[in-house]
């Protein structure tokens, strides 16, 4: 027997079984005046609708980014002496991840990436939260 006559027989016997199941049991049926309930989808994973609505009243707020190439100290004087084409040596180093900042916090660190003349940042590695919570607590 092919699968194609597999799938015929299957159809014809539940096509047979909802017959005799409405011929058994007419008063079973759902009343024509019945509205059936509809339910929220419940995800384990989502937080509950409080939540998301405190959330949704935050995700408008601006938050300064801050892609760090690198820094140095540098006295006064020299700062000063600074002119058009001066070059300020910088602790990174070439190659190295650049520090990715929101609101002074660290949270990634990536590489830079040009596309269509402009400057980007590929993220390389996310801090996870617990991680930013253990800095936080040093």
């Amino acid at each position: 027997m092919g699968t194609d006559e597999q799938a015929q027989i299957s159809a014809d016997d539940w096509g047979a079984a909802m017959q005799e199941q409405e011929k058994a049991a007419p008063a079973m049926r759902t009343p024509d005046n019945v509205v059936p309930r509809q339910f929220e989808q419940f995800n384990q994973g989502s937080a509950p609708a409080a939540q998301r609505t405190d959330l949704d009243m935050i995700l408008d707020i601006p938050v300064q980014l801050t892609v760090q190439l690198g820094r140095t100290k540098i006295a006064i004087k020299n700062l000063l002496q600074l002119a058009q084409g001066s070059v300020v040596e910088l602790e990174g180093l070439a190659g190295e991840p650049m520090d990715v900042l929101v609101n002074g916090c660290l949270i990634a660190q990536g590489e830079v990436v040009v596309v269509n003349d402009k400057f980007g940042i590929r993220l390389t590695d996310v801090i996870t939260p617990s991680e930013r919570l253990r800095k936080l607590n040093r």
